[in-house]
C-alpha cells in the first residue's frame, strides 16, 4: 500500500507563489512517473504537470512558464513550485504517483490540497 501526503495549499494573492509537496510512503519498489493534476470546481480534473524517472517534465499549457515540477528520489517525494498565479489558477490540486510495489504498478492519489488566490 502507498500513501501520499500533501502540504503547501492556502489562500494567495494573484501574482503570488505556493510551494506544494507530496510525499510518498509504503512498500514502494519504484516510482515512475509523478504527477500533478488539478479541478476547479464545476470543471473536471486536468493534469498540470508531470516528471518521470527521467526527470523529463511536461505542463498544461495555462501554467508553461509560471509552475516548476520537481522530484527528489530519495525522498520519494515530487514539488510543484507555483508562481505568478493567477485566479483562474484556483482549484483543489491532487497528487498522483505511478508506483510499482508487491500489487504491481499502480495509480495513486492524494487526498487533495486546497488553493485560493484572490484577486
Amino acid at each position: 500500500q502507498v500513501q501520499l501526503v500533501e502540504s503547501g495549499g492556502g489562500l494567495v494573492q494573484a501574482g503570488g507563489s505556493l510551494r506544494l509537496s507530496c510525499a510518498a510512503s509504503g512498500s514502494i519498489f519504484s516510482i515512475n512517473a509523478m504527477g500533478w493534476y488539478r479541478q476547479a470546481p464545476g470543471k473536471q480534473r486536468e493534469l498540470v504537470g508531470a516528471i518521470n524517472s527521467g526527470g523529463s517534465t511536461n505542463y498544461a499549457d495555462s501554467v508553461k512558464g509560471r509552475f516548476t515540477i520537481s522530484r527528489d528520489n530519495a525522498k520519494n517525494t515530487v514539488y510543484l513550485q507555483m508562481n505568478s498565479l493567477k485566479p483562474e489558477d484556483t482549484a483543489v490540486y491532487y497528487c498522483n504517483v505511478d508506483a510499482y510495489t508487491a500489487l504491481g504498478v499502480l495509480d495513486y492519489w492524494g487526498q487533495g490540497t486546497q488553493v485560493i488566490v484572490s484577486s
